[in-house]
């Protein structure tokens, strides 16, 4: 099995930006754990901070993997680019998010992706990736 991961602006900060609210673990070490967890899955990891370099991995994905974890950031809410791109390709993507969008600002609680998604996991922490995982399963 083949599941891609792609994160989007500003998760590669992750471990330093807001640890109150999105932990003090790098994405990097998050997914070396992930990868000891399910040891039969293929993963890959990518994060950009650019919207189109996020539609082009999705592209690139979206017709030989068997499952799309995609977490936008902030793109989540702004982007009817990569909602249009999920919607174009096979694979099947599951949204996630670390923390609980519809705890925080009201504008994080619009998503142009959820309508195209195999589903939503928000609000477990880092946990949240892991989640999909098993959805996939």
């Amino acid at each position: 099995m083949k599941i891609s991961i792609i994160n989007g602006p500003n998760l590669n900060l992750l471990g330093k930006r807001e640890p109150e609210v999105y932990g003090s673990l790098t994405f990097e070490d998050y997914f070396a754990d992930l990868q000891k967890k399910f040891p039969t899955i293929a993963f890959t990891y990518y994060q950009s901070n650019v919207e189109g370099e996020l539609i082009n991995k999705i592209q690139e994905f979206g017709f030989t993997y068997d499952g799309i974890i995609l977490n936008a950031g902030a793109y989540t809410h702004t982007s009817i680019g990569i909602g249009d791109a999920i919607k174009a390709i096979t694979t099947p993507v599951v949204e996630v998010h670390i923390s609980n969008t519809f705890s925080r600002e009201s504008f994080r609680h619009q998503s142009y992706i959820s309508g195209n998604a195999k589903g939503v996991i928000l609000g477990f922490g880092l946990k949240s990736y892991e989640l999909a995982v098993q959805s996939f399963l």
